[in-house]
C-alpha cells in the first residue's frame, strides 16, 4: 500500500511539473521573436535570416525581426544571447567560427559554445571553392602545387579573415601538400576578392556564393569545390578529393540557438516552425539559387555536427598556430 501511494505521488508530482512547461509551450510563441544576427545587413546570412523570420512570423501569427550584432567573429552576438532569457523569444543565428573554430582560436571567451546553449537547428550550409585569377597559369590544383613547388618565394592565399573558412582550408592544402603558401587575412570575402581580381594574391578558398559571379564572368577560375560532394551552383567543378586531394574539405553551417535552459517544448516548436520556414519552396527555392544549400537538423544532431567540427578544426587552428587574440 505504502509503494502504491509512492508511486502515485511520484506520477502526481511529474505532472505538477510537466503542467506549466506544457502550458509554456502552447502559449509560445505569444510576444516578437529576435533573431541576433553576427553580421551587418546585407551580405549573405542576414537576407537569410530575413526570409526564414518573415516566413515563420506568418505561421506562427507573432513578429520576428533581426537584429544584427556583427563583430569579433561572432563573440558580440553569442555573448549577448547568452545572457538573454531562456525563454525562445532570442535566438542567435550562429555558425562554425563562432561555435566551432573559436574555443581554439581565443585563449578566452566570453562563452561556452557548448553550456551556454542550446542548439535548435541548422539552417543553411555554404560550400567553398578554390579560386585563382583568370591569368594564373594553374588550370588544375595539381597544377597550382606544382607552382608552389617551383616558385621561389612559394604563393599566397587569401582569406577572409583569422580562423575563417579560406584561412584553415588554406592551413589544410599547405599541410597536405608541403608547400609555401603565405597567409594573407583580409577583413572578409569582399577585399580578399578584390585583390584576387587583381592577382594580387594567388589563391583563396571563398564561399561559392560570393565568388560565383566572379566565376561565371571568367574573371576567377574554380579549381575544385572543398566539400565532401560537387556544388549544384558549379556542376562541372570536381571536388577536393576528386582532384587528387581529399580531405581537405569544410562546409559552413549556420544555424539557430537559443540560451541554455530553454524549456525543451519550446525549442521543439521553435525548431519545427524553423524547419518548416527554411524548407518551404519560396524561401528554398531563393536560398539555392544563390549557391547556399538549405540543411537542417535535429537538436541532437546539431549538437554532434558542432562536437565534431570543433574537434576537427581546433586541430587546424592548433596545428597553424593561428591567433586571434
Amino acid at each position: 500500500m505504502n509503494h502504491r501511494r509512492s508511486v502515485l505521488c511520484a506520477v502526481a508530482a511529474a505532472a505538477c511539473l510537466a503542467a506549466p512547461l506544457q502550458g509554456f509551450a502552447q502559449a509560445y510563441p505569444s510576444k516578437l521573436i529576435t533573431f541576433v544576427v553576427p553580421f551587418p545587413p546585407g551580405g549573405v546570412t542576414d537576407p537569410v535570416a530575413r526570409m526564414v523570420g518573415q516566413k515563420m512570423s506568418e505561421s506562427v501569427k507573432q513578429s520576428v525581426i533581426v537584429e544584427n550584432k556583427p563583430g569579433a567573429s561572432g563573440i558580440i552576438a553569442s555573448e549577448f544571447v547568452k545572457r538573454s532569457p531562456p525563454d525562445g523569444y532570442t535566438v542567435l543565428m550562429g555558425f562554425t567560427g563562432s561555435h566551432s573554430v573559436n574555443p581554439s582560436l581565443y585563449s578566452k571567451l566570453p562563452y561556452d559554445p557548448v553550456k551556454d546553449f542550446q542548439p535548435v537547428t541548422v539552417l543553411i550550409s555554404t560550400k567553398h571553392v578554390l579560386v585563382v585569377p583568370a591569368e594564373s597559369p594553374a588550370k588544375s590544383v595539381a597544377d597550382l602545387v606544382e607552382l608552389a613547388k617551383k616558385s621561389p618565394k612559394g604563393l599566397t592565399f587569401a582569406s577572409q579573415g583569422v580562423g575563417a573558412g579560406g584561412h584553415l582550408l588554406g592551413e589544410m592544402l599547405k599541410a597536405k601538400t608541403g608547400t609555401n603558401l603565405t597567409h594573407v587575412a583580409y577583413k572578409g570575402s569582399a577585399p580578399a576578392l578584390q585583390d584576387m581580381l587583381a592577382s594580387r594574391v594567388d589563391l583563396f578558398f571563398d564561399a561559392i556564393v560570393t565568388s560565383l559571379p566572379h566565376i561565371k564572368d571568367g574573371k576567377l577560375r574554380a579549381l575544385a569545390v572543398a566539400s565532401p560532394t560537387r556544388s549544384a551552383a558549379l556542376p562541372n567543378v570536381p571536388t577536393m578529393a576528386e582532384a587528387g586531394f581529399p580531405g581537405i574539405e569544410m562546409d559552413q553551417w549556420f544555424g539557430m540557438f537559443v540560451p541554455a535552459g530553454t524549456p525543451a517544448p519550446v525549442v521543439a516548436k521553435l525548431h519545427d516552425e524553423l524547419v518548416k520556414a527554411v524548407r518551404s519552396p519560396d524561401v528554398s527555392g531563393k536560398i539555392t539559387a544563390q549557391g547556399l544549400d538549405v540543411m537542417t537538423t535535429t537538436p541532437e544532431q546539431f549538437a554532434a555536427l558542432m562536437k565534431d567540427e570543433t574537434v576537427k578544426l581546433g586541430k587546424v587552428v592548433r596545428d597553424s598556430g593561428a591567433k586571434a587574440d
